[in-house]
């Protein structure tokens, strides 16, 4: 009995990892699909389409109303300075000087401000209109139909019983392929052989750790891909943004040195590519960090520098502030858009909620993760402008082509307060107002 037991857990290991070779490890290698991945999309969204059919129905027949995101109410207005809005509620005639009424515009601002807070609901989880399977918006929902609630439960089994061993599986592959592999590639000498042997690993790996999420990835004007010698920047969602990008392309990683299994990774990467990475007491000197960049854009022969100068995770619904330091450099910067298809399975990692471990287990046990990357044209530092200018130039240009809103608030908001300086800001702007402008003082 022992023998048959040995021996069908034998066969089951040998067909399991065949399947493994065959449909994915060994495709990941050559870069292409059997198209397996898109047809599992369209079937989940036609499944999707159906469970918020019968939930809307079942809504209807218990005379309930589905929760809409986005309702409360408030009718979005056109932005206008602090001056014009003033200036329209005191009715145009006023004196520079302080008005009673004045108070009632900042006391209006700020309850807007605690309804409606633009920034804060960047660092939560993205909201649906419709069910996908994994949560419900609405826990008033979960018994609305017997039949909804038997479905839920086979994805359960489906996502936990078959889609997560698989994906753990392959995720174990890919990392310790790279591991292994990087390891042998940094014994080569410095060459065209060993540049050419860290691509091809670099790109097997990441190909492989991408379908460890079954991701599915759209990739747009792939002829303006980033080029050695130059930075390129994208919006922050999640820590699989490297994965997406780098399962496309080549990347020098930059990021502090950690200890443990991440220590382990980044010292063999370094083997076979030169990345860039920073003590944890180098990581505050601006200087040494912009050097390090600056050394590295200046080689040629050396794979673009791959940077996220949002420096947090965004919910993938707009663009915050980004850090100047890589804008200074004066080298081309190649900006990309990433935008997540939140149906499928959320892709933003709330690092204050939850643990990477914990994040991971979330990622593997949704959908999919469906996203499209594009990349846009490369955008160069004008004569007169300086590097925060730049920062929001090529910001606005990802948050436009990626759909995102753009907003100018810092995303250390997560945990920060916010710096003087904005309060500031607005008080400068006040004083304007009751000091009048340059040109009334220069008339008076």
């Amino acid at each position: 009995m022992f023998i048959l037991i040995c021996m069908l857990l034998g066969i089951s290991f040998t067909v399991w990892f065949t399947l493994l070779l065959v449909f994915i490890i060994v495709p990941a290698i050559f870069g292409v699909s059997f198209g397996i991945r898109r047809l599992y999309m369209k079937s989940l969204i036609k499944l999707f389409e159906w469970a918020t059919l019968r939930m809307e129905r079942g809504a209807k027949e218990k005379n309930q109303h589905l929760y809409k995101p986005n309702s409360n109410g408030i009718i979005a207005k056109e932005p206008v300075s602090l001056e014009q809005e003033i200036h329209e509620m005191r009715r145009g005639g006023a004196e520079p000087e302080f008005d009673m009424s004045d108070i009632f515009y900042f006391c209006r601002r700020g309850v807007e401000s605690i309804v409606d807070d633009e920034v804060t609901k960047r660092f939560t989880a993205e909201e649906l209109e419709s069910w996908n399977l994994l949560t419900r918006s609405n826990y008033n929902f979960h018994h609305i139909s017997t039949r909804l609630t038997a479905l839920w439960g086979v994805g359960v089994l489906i996502r936990y019983g078959f889609l997560l061993p698989l994906r753990v599986t392959l995720a174990f592959t890919g990392v310790g392929l790279l591991v292994v592999l990087t390891s042998i590639v940094g014994l080569f000498p410095n060459g065209r052989m060993k540049n050419y042997l860290s691509d091809k690993v670099h790109l097997m790996c990441y190909r492989i750790c991408v379908r460890s999420l079954t991701a599915i990835i759209t990739y747009h004007d792939s002829e303006n891909k980033p080029k050695n010698g130059g930075i390129c920047v994208a919006n922050h969602t999640s820590p699989i943004d490297v994965i997406i990008l780098a399962s496309d392309g080549c990347y020098a990683m930059v990021g502090q040195v950690h200890g443990g299994l991440m220590g382990v990774i980044q010292r063999a990467m370094v083997k076979a590519c030169p990345h860039i990475w920073f003590e944890r007491s180098e990581v505050k000197d601006r200087h040494l960090v912009a050097k390090r960049l600056s050394d590295h854009v200046a080689d040629t022969s050396k794979l673009p520098i791959l940077i996220f100068p949002e420096g947090t995770c965004i919910n993938n619904t707009s663009v915050m502030m980004f850090k100047k330091g890589s804008f200074e450099i004066g080298c081309t910067v190649y900006p990309v858009a990433i935008k997540y298809d939140p149906r499928f399975g959320d892709a933003f990692w709330n690092s204050s909620t939850f643990g990477m471990v914990n994040y991971l287990l979330h990622m593997m046990s949704s959908w999919a993760i469906v996203c499209s990357v594009w990349y846009l044209p490369p955008m160069s530092r004008m004569e007169g402008e300086d590097a925060v200018q730049f920062a929001n130039r090529v910001k606005a240009a990802i948050a436009r082509k990626g759909g995102l809103a753009d907003l100018l608030w810092d995303g250390g908001l997560k945990r920060g307060k916010v710096k003087e300086v904005f309060k500031e800001e607005q008080q400068k702007l006040y004083s304007k107002v009751l000091v009048g402008s340059s040109e009334d003082r220069s008339r008076s």
